[in-house]
């Protein structure tokens, strides 16, 4: 095993705590890190967050005080995801069917330190990922002419950052930040295309390879079922390393008043390799299972442009505001895939056979509004509440029942009790309000679809200064 394999490992067993399903809520991002930030609806680059601020913008590590800081924090996602058929009226809850998903359960890691006009900061945290469980039997798994194969239908995606950042201040009023950001990804994933999505994928030029005429010489071909995952509670099917970046800034207009900016890069990440199995399944023929290799080819998280503004509107009561333009347009217009035979395979006609697909996505750039506020009580306890609007990246014709990352509106609640000086915990609660999503295009669902989708995310962090 090579070290980086043990590294990603090692980093997966951290962060992917309890188990392993990775549900985002900002499309494939989670919309806040640490309890100070969610609590706040996200908001996050104008005031101090506390260390996880190097993960939204690396200049607030300049707000905080004096010293060292560790904090440590679980991060839990529970979702409320139902598929229906608009024909048959048959509905598939996403749920615990196999052993690597079920709730999301992640802590936050992060050390910080501030000398000076300087502060420096590495951190570990689940960026964000999705995930999904629709068992064997349900309509998703039949082929074409209503043929039921007993094949998965699920996902998960796990994405972690790990920031190394720093901060200067520059004058009263200025101070300048950045991180790069060491990235890790992994991917599980089974998908059952019928006959139908594959013709389609094919006439549209979304399909190519020496096994397209493979799979077109069957006596009765129903359609195609990917598989690459391991069912494991961290195993994932496909991983990549990579890497990105952020810069920010902060300025105190006013004593009371601080505005900020920051712009997180798009990731440079490898493609994501692993085992598959392409299984053909025919009417007469049976299921014709290939075993190979594969590629998710450029597999990128998107950069964003972050603005906020904090104001301290007396000494216990703040309000801050963010709003960010999320790039999704640039990194997620098709999933690539390439799948290469095993040699040896089975079938003699597909031995070292190519499989190139373009599963059409096709997102929007998306726009994000954060609304938080603050109240201290006392010295011990402040109390915090937020909202998020988003616009929907998703395009409904380009939705699948396995990729339903659709929560677009969030509300939150959060709190803050100091022990000590030096000790306190932070909690937040954020809902994801029910987004409803239908599709009834080619390729990517059969029959008409009908999603609806919903979570709810507690997020709890001790930290200690000293």
């Amino acid at each position: 095993m090579t070290t980086r394999k043990i590294l990603a490992s090692v980093l997966a067993s951290g962060l992917a705590g309890f188990s392993g399903l990775a549900l985002a809520t900002d499309v494939f991002r989670l919309e806040g890190y640490g309890a100070i930030s969610r609590g706040m609806g996200g908001t996050a680059v104008a005031h101090d967050v506390g260390p996880a601020g190097m993960m939204t913008n690396p200049a607030t590590l300049s707000l905080m005080q004096e010293g060292d800081q560790i904090m440590g924090g679980l991060d839990i996602v529970s979702t409320d995801i139902e598929v229906k058929n608009k024909n048959t009226g048959e509905r598939v809850s996403s749920g615990e069917h196999a052993s690597n998903r079920g709730p999301y359960a992640a802590p936050e890691l992060a050390y910080t330190k501030r000398f000076g006009d300087w502060a420096l900061g590495v951190g570990a945290f689940a960026q964000g990922g999705l995930g999904t469980e629709y068992g064997t039997g349900s309509f998703l798994s039949r082929a074409a002419g209503g043929l039921n194969t007993g094949l998965d239908n699920s996902s998960r995606l796990l994405v972690l950052n790990i920031p190394f950042a720093a901060s200067f201040k520059v004058s009263e009023k200025l101070a300048v930040g950045g991180s790069f950001d060491a990235m890790w990804q992994g991917l599980n994933l089974n998908l059952l295309l019928g006959a139908d999505q594959v013709g389609s994928l094919i006439s549209s030029g979304r399909a190519s390879g020496t096994l397209v005429p493979v799979l077109g010489g069957l006596p009765d071909m129903r359609g195609a079922h990917f598989s690459l995952t391991k069912n494991q509670p961290l195993g994932s099917g496909v991983d990549a390393w990579g890497y990105s970046g952020k810069l920010g800034m902060i300025y105190k207009a006013t004593p009371e008043t601080t505005l900020g900016a920051s712009y997180t890069f798009k990731s440079e990440m490898d493609d994501m390799e692993g085992s598959a199995t392409l299984t053909a399944v025919d009417g007469i023929a049976g299921q014709i299972p290939l075993k190979g290799k594969i590629k998710i080819q450029d597999f990128q998280m998107p950069a964003h442009l972050d603005l906020g503004i904090n104001q301290r509107l007396n000494a216990q009561w703040t309000v801050a505001v963010d709003v960010s333009q999320v790039f999704w347009k640039d990194v997620m217009k098709d999933i690539k895939v390439a799948f290469v035979a095993d040699p040896s395979a089975a079938v003699p006609a597909a031995s070292g056979g190519t499989l190139n697909i373009l599963l059409p996505q096709d997102y929007k750039d998306q726009t994000i509004l954060s609304l938080g506020t603050s109240y201290a009580m006392n010295d011990q306890l402040t109390l915090r509440g937020g909202m998020r609007f988003a616009t929907q990246a998703l395009r409904s014709s380009t939705l699948f029942a396995v990729i339903p990352a659709t929560p677009s509106k969030h509300l939150s609640l959060g709190l803050s009790y100091k022990f000590s000086p030096t000790s306190r915990i932070d909690f937040a609660f954020s809902h994801a309000l029910r987004e409803k999503m239908s599709n009834s295009s080619l390729p990517n669902t059969s029959e008409p679809i009908e999603v609806k989708h919903s979570q709810n995310n507690a997020t709890v962090n001790y930290t200690l200064s000293f």
